[in-house]
């Protein structure tokens, strides 16, 4: 009797207290462990989210971010995923491929994005070098990606069966792997350039079966780059995951641009010889940027800039006096007269 009363007064003590209880969890109900919240008030878009977007048939949207300022402007379109890409050789750097950048940049690249996007799935690519040895290696790379950048998950091209085998790999070790097929840029040496792929029987069935190929081994998805769109329909409809397109036309289950070219920030022949055919510039930022550097140059050079507006620390008529005759004590007549005359300036102008 004593231990059915004890239950009770447990069962009544918990209804009583499960709205405060709830009230302090932070844990989803539908998991065991949800883990410390973003600072976001939106919630941080997940490989489980992406999956059911496909699921829908609802179009994935990724663009590449390689600062804190580029991730802040991701985060606040609502970019589904943000990928913090090797082409940062290319539109930071200024290289002409993606070859020379190296894992400890990609990693301050990581971090400065990871700090300004709160939303989105980031996944950071895996740069040439640092992964093809071996497996070992791969996980290496992939663990340092996670813990040091801040990514979710990484990204690597998958071509050949030594990097098919390291993303299985990364994929057994717990980290989530985003595989590339099609135009593979770190293997230009190969290919002879930034050439398109499966525009041939061989070539083709070569792009739907590696990424058959990196779904098997776990891969979330598959970027598809610079293929026939016949070729990326292919692979879409071949594969249970979700395909990337870059290049790649409209029937991929998303889409992915470099954000400088979508923006048209670059106007330099060095940047213009490499935007690619296939983007759309949905801005002329450069144009921009370059007007406002020019109007800035121009009036800095005939000292309308800065004018009273954009001069706003102010000393009293009293305190003026008084660092003259500072000055004029220390025997720098020069710079108090200089100073007297700045004064007089300020008064006539307001």
């Amino acid at each position: 009797m004593a231990l059915y009363a004890a239950v009770s007064r447990a069962k009544a003590m918990s209804r009583a207290f499960s709205p405060i209880l709830r009230c302090m969890s932070n844990v989803p109900e539908n998991t065991v462990y949800g883990g410390p919240k973003t600072q976001s008030p939106d919630q941080r878009v997940t490989v489980t989210h992406l999956k059911q977007k496909h699921k829908k048939g609802e179009p994935i949207t990724m663009v590449t971010a390689y600062d804190y300022p580029s991730a802040v402007h991701l985060d606040s379109a609502g970019i589904d995923i943000c990928l913090v890409g090797d082409s940062a050789a290319m539109v930071v750097h200024g290289y002409d491929t993606t070859l020379p950048i190296t894992l400890d940049e990609m990693l301050v690249h990581c971090r400065a994005v990871a700090r300004g996007a709160k939303r989105p799935l980031l996944v950071g690519d895996l740069p040439f070098g640092s992964y093809e040895s071996s497996s070992n290696q791969a996980v290496d790379t992939a663990v340092r990606v996670l813990k040091e950048g801040g990514m979710d998950a990484i990204k690597l091209e998958g071509g050949s069966p030594s990097r098919i085998t390291a993303a299985k790999s990364i994929v057994e070790a717990g980290i989530a792997v985003m595989g590339h097929v099609g135009l593979t840029p770190q293997a230009i040496s190969v290919l002879g350039g930034f050439r398109p792929q499966g525009r041939n029987v061989a070539s083709a069935v070569k792009v739907v079966e590696t990424a058959l190929a990196l779904q098997e081994v776990g891969c979330f998805s598959v970027v598809l780059e610079c293929v026939p769109p016949l070729v990326a329909a292919a692979a879409t409809s071949a594969l249970q995951i979700p395909t990337i397109g870059i290049g790649a036309g409209p029937f991929c289950s998303g889409q992915v641009l470099v954000y400088h070219d979508l923006l048209g920030m670059m106007q330099h022949p060095h940047h213009a010889k490499v935007t690619p055919k296939f983007c759309k510039q949905f801005a002329h930022v450069g144009e921009v940027i370059n007007k406002a550097l020019v109007e800035y140059k121009e009036e800095v050079t005939r000292g309308s800039f800065p004018g009273a507006a954009h001069s706003p620390y102010k000393i009293s008529a009293a305190e003026v006096n008084g660092f003259l005759s500072e000055l004029t004590k220390l025997g720098l007549d020069k710079a108090a007269s200089a100073a007297a005359e700045a004064a007089e300036k300020i008064s006539t102008s307001k």
